[in-house]
């Protein structure tokens, strides 16, 4: 992958703390992004929230320890920091328990996220950081300066309205869901769409965005334009869990993205990423970009190989 020190980008939306089987670890789909793309050498920003208590200090010294700015991180003085209770569920499926309101449910609008969103290269948000009226109107003003709007749906239920899935679909580039996510939003408009090449056809007709990724966890994921289809299998490894693969997953693909990498590459990149982080426990356990490449190069070996 080509260097990516110029690039920038900004994640919008939750920051949290997972309380897993395990123990408790930094988490929420939004930072899960920002830290790979710092990890894979893009200047990575993050606009949340945290309350004023001895888990949001504890979060800023994370995101500090990691190498995010602060910079765009609020302190909610009347808010608790978010903690989620995540329960791990057979085939390694993750189930959440998210408490309402949180500190990020409270991000305001600042005047100096004008320059830092149009002067980014991408912008990545989600459904669930906007689920409270402050963070939703703070949300759409920052959409209005992105120059590549980037829609990771997310959903958590009871954390949604269709409307405003709707209206997030609406003013995107690129948005990446999976394939309950993408049944469930095609039903909403013609429940008989039976197949998947259909439900993306309809959310193509319906919406202005260019790009589709479905992920599909063991059977990898596959790439919509209008014009083209691409299907990309996944990494078979030894499955520690599966909280932010996915996350990991579109970080991967943006960097190669932001790159101008051919569209295998970015696939092979992404998919790999994903595999990779459900092999280590938890959304963002340490890594370097050398260790992802190695891990890719010996795949790769492997498959010459037999």
């Amino acid at each position: 992958m080509k260097s990516q020190s110029n690039k920038s980008v900004v994640c919008f939306g939750e920051v949290l703390w997972d309380l897993l089987p395990g123990g408790k670890k930094p988490g929420g789909a939004p930072m899960n992004v920002a830290y790979h793309l710092h990890k894979l050498g893009l200047k990575s920003h993050m606009i949340s929230s945290v309350g004023q208590d001895e888990a949001g200090l504890e979060l800023l010294d994370f995101l500090k320890s990691i190498e995010l700015p602060l910079t765009y991180i609020q302190q909610e003085p009347l808010q608790q920091t978010s903690a989620v209770q995540a329960t791990v569920g057979d085939n390694h499926e993750v189930s959440y328990e998210i408490l309402f309101p949180v500190a990020w449910d409270f991000i305001r609008w600042e005047p100096a996220h004008e320059a830092l969103i149009t002067h980014s290269d991408a912008f990545i948000f989600g459904s669930l950081g906007s689920r409270n009226e402050t963070s939703r109107q703070a949300l759409l003003k920052m959409l209005d300066y992105a120059k590549y709007r980037v829609f990771d749906v997310n959903i958590r239920e009871p954390h949604y309205t269709r409307d405003f899935v709707a209206q997030l679909l609406g003013k995107c580039d690129l948005v990446k869901l999976n394939l309950a996510e993408l049944e469930m939003i095609a039903a909403w408009y013609n429940p008989a769409c039976a197949n998947e090449l259909e439900r993306i056809e309809l959310l193509f007709e319906r919406f202005n965005f260019q790009e589709i990724i479905i992920t599909k966890g063991s059977k990898g994921a596959t790439y919509y334009t209008e014009a083209i289809r691409y299907d990309y299998p996944a990494y078979l490894v030894d499955v520690q869990d599966t909280v932010g693969s996915g996350d990991s997953f579109l970080a991967a693909f943006l960097a190669m993205k932001l790159s101008d990498e051919p569209l295998e590459e970015m696939l092979n990149y992404a998919v790999a990423m994903g595999a990779f982080i459900t092999s280590k426990s938890g959304a963002c356990p340490p890594y370097t970009k050398f260790d992802l490449e190695r891990f890719i190069w010996k795949r790769s070996l492997s498959n010459t190989l037999f």
